[in-house]
């Protein structure tokens, strides 16, 4: 669906009008307000209907706030999509103007739809006219900024619904390479003997049983005159299985999900640089896939990650850990005067238990960090919100016979002690510098909820581009 801005007095015909209506009493037309009315039309979010005599579609919405008309608007495309109008406009008035950002990402967000794998493909060229009454430049700039990370967004939607058998740790490192050359990124990419040499034997191990080689991925966005450097570390998994500590059928599938962590990170760099925005950028991938096999690493083994650190396997399952355990090594050995290290993964169902399936858990030693992340994320339009480390926890992670255990000894708590475990692997000089985001709920949800579609979310690309901005209004 293609954007617009149009201004008033341009003799432009459209084929419907998208109306916004926080109470009927707004409504002019008393025709149109006695239709409503007869319909019991509420002006609630995610309410709308189409008066096809009028040409109009009228949609509630309950408060001027991003999520409430990102959502609203969601909700008027799907319905516009579902007729064969082929525009519509939308009036803007001085509150809609000030929530523009939140109009136009909703809008594309909510247009999104993942039919790759459908025989048949329901293709509609429509078009969404912004009116305004005289040329806005300030507008104009959000329209162009906001497509660009919405868009980024759908991009990742797209890889994590991908199935594994399309998307494995090869065609990560293609994906990458692209945005490289497109871009004019540096991209380094390091397979399993480069692992090996460099006694990462905690990532190199969990992929070891796959057909598909491992693959640590490293793009670098290098502006000049950088403000600061941010460190952006994902996790990769392109399928989990599990390992030997099998999961369940019904918990297996939805895994080629676990990929999104990585793919935010992908996708965040790509928009930071599309935005030439001033701070020196490295994105960092853990391409994986956890399978079974002959070669599969088991319960009981020790493994030493590439700070020397040894970690005893209880569990094959708490493999991401792993991974983004000698991947945060490798950031901080190669990568000098570090500012900011942010993880992300869909790491823990104990997250998704104790914030639901629509929150993303913020973790690390800094509380000032903390918050800074979760204003911007909540500037994004996700939801976060902020779990704190404790000493008592830390002890379930306690190995007899290694210096770390990869699971938690309890089933209590299991979102902070993953947490807490990644701890291990951040350098104290970096302690304060770290912040780990658990996107294991919002990443992939087997239901469509406000913008967000069935399946992938694209949760983490926003976030990351917004602490990135955030970053560069503070200097």
């Amino acid at each position: 669906m293609k954007i617009n801005i149009v201004e008033l007095n341009k003799n432009k015909d459209f084929d419907l009008e998208i109306v916004f209506i926080n109470s009927l009493e707004e409504i002019i037309d008393s025709k149109d307000k006695n239709t409503l009315e007869q319909l019991e039309f509420k002006a609630k979010d995610e309410v709308s209907t189409i008066l096809v005599e009028s040409k109009k579609i009228y949609v509630g919405f309950e408060e001027y706030s991003y999520d409430s008309l990102a959502i609203s608007i969601a909700t008027a495309v799907k319905k516009f999509k579902s007729t064969k109008f082929k525009s519509a406009k939308i009036v803007l008035n001085t509150k809609l103007e000030e929530n523009f950002k939140a109009l136009v990402e909703g809008a594309v967000l909510g247009n999104y739809s993942f039919d790759t794998y459908k025989s048949e493909k329901n293709i509609k060229k429509q078009e969404l006219f912004f009116v305004v009454e005289e040329k806005n430049s300030n507008l104009n700039a959000i329209l162009k900024e906001s497509l660009t990370i919405s868009k980024a967004v759908n991009i990742a939607r797209d890889m994590v619904n991908t199935s594994p058998a399309d998307f494995y740790p090869e065609i990560f490192v293609k994906e990458a390479q692209k945005i490289a050359k497109d871009l004019e990124l540096d991209c380094e990419v390091y397979g399993e003997k480069y692992l090996e040499k460099n006694n990462m034997m905690a990532m190199h191990s969990v992929g070891r049983a796959s057909v598909h080689e491992s693959h640590l991925i490293h793009l670098k966005y290098k502006p000049k005159k950088a403000l600061k450097k941010v460190v952006l570390v994902g996790k990769g998994l392109t399928y989990d299985s599990g390992g030997l500590s099998l999961k369940p059928s019904d918990f297996m599938v939805t895994m080629k999900a676990d990929k999104s962590g990585a793919v935010a990170v992908l996708n965040s760099i790509k928009v930071i640089a599309e935005l030439k925005l001033p701070i020196e950028v490295h994105a960092i991938i853990g391409a994986v896939e956890n399978m079974i096999g002959g070669n599969a690493y088991k319960p009981d083994d020790i493994l030493k990650a590439k700070n020397g650190k040894t970690i005893e396997v209880r569990n094959t399952d708490a493999e991401g850990r792993l991974v983004l355990a000698d991947c945060l090594c490798y950031a901080q050995d190669t990568i000098k005067n570090i500012d900011y290290i942010l993880d992300f993964a869909t790491l823990t169902g104990a997250c998704v238990v104790g914030l639901g399936e629509y929150t993303t858990g913020i973790m690390g030693n800094n509380e000032s960090l903390k918050q800074q992340a979760l204003n911007s994320c909540q500037n994004s339009g996700e939801y976060a919100t902020k779990l704190d480390f404790n000493r008592y926890l830390k002890k379930c992670i306690k190995s007899e016979i290694a210096d770390v255990c990869n699971i938690s000894n309890t089933r209590y708590g299991g979102a902070i002690t993953a947490g807490m475990f990644l701890d291990n692997f951040i350098y104290e000089e970096n302690k304060n510098k770290w912040i780990h985001f658990d996107i294991a709920g919002p990443a992939f949800v087997e239901k469509p909820w406000g913008y967000n579609p069935y399946g992938a979310s694209g949760t983490g690309v926003r976030m990351a581009v917004q602490f990135v901005k955030d970053l560069v209004e503070k200097v």
